[in-house]
């Protein structure tokens, strides 16, 4: 097994990725956050983010999150965090981003860190449907994207869910399963979860043409109990 720690947000490409290496060879040992000041990161997801360690708690992941200081560079903090953790491989959510992609693999080629993103350029609509077929719970948290309104905020993405994307998707262009930021989401439950996760508290802010669902509160359950 290969000692790995998974770059984690909480939302359903970080957690699925790191469903499929742990059904490989890889032993993920920790889950790694970076928060970054600056809203506007394109490396890392914001919305939530905070709440990544409990996702991961809910996996039964330990997991280890670095809030970086305004102006601090994110490529020179994911190094240090990497070094400290002492990994042999880091598995990614990227779907399609040559910028996160190649950003990762700079970072990780020098300190001999194997990069595994096992979602790489694969068809966003099947990843999506696979995902929720998979008995992944995934809740929309942010949007920004012609054709998704405040209604989507605090969404479930089921099958009818999937269907609105599709057509919306084919109607204004905006990529199938958010990899443009077209939405963030959060994951709550999957079967490589220990618990399940229940929102208990949250607010949406909503502004010309996006929005956030804000959660104050999560509770865990015992999947067994229920």
């Amino acid at each position: 097994m290969i000692k790995a720690v998974a770059l984690f947000s909480g939302g359903k490409d970080s957690v699925y990725s790191t469903y499929i290496a742990q059904q490989q060879f890889f032993d993920v040992v920790f889950t790694l956050t970076l928060i970054p000041a600056d809203t506007d990161s394109h490396m890392f997801h914001v919305p939530n983010a905070n709440l990544a360690g409990t996702v991961s708690s809910a996996m039964g992941i330990p997991n280890r999150s670095v809030s970086l200081r305004q102006g601090e560079n994110e490529l020179d903090a994911l190094s240090n965090a990497l070094m400290d953790l002492g990994t042999e491989a880091i598995i990614t959510g990227a779907l399609a981003s040559d910028y996160q992609a190649f950003r990762i693999n700079m970072v990780c080629e020098p300190l001999g860190i194997r990069v595994f993103s096992p979602l790489w350029h694969k068809n966003q609509k099947r990843l999506l449907r696979e995902m929720v077929e998979a008995g992944f719970r995934l809740v929309m948290v942010g949007v920004s994207a012609e054709g998704l309104d405040y209604t989507w905020l605090g969404r479930e993405i089921d099958s009818k869910a999937m269907d609105d994307l599709s057509r919306i998707s084919e109607k204004t262009g905006i990529q199938y399963a958010g990899e443009g930021g077209e939405f963030e989401t959060i994951v709550l439950d999957g079967p490589n979860f220990n618990r399940s996760l229940e929102i208990v508290s949250a607010k949406s802010r909503w502004g010309r043409s996006s929005g956030t669902l804000k959660i104050n509160a999560m509770r865990l359950h015992n999947k067994q109990s229920q």
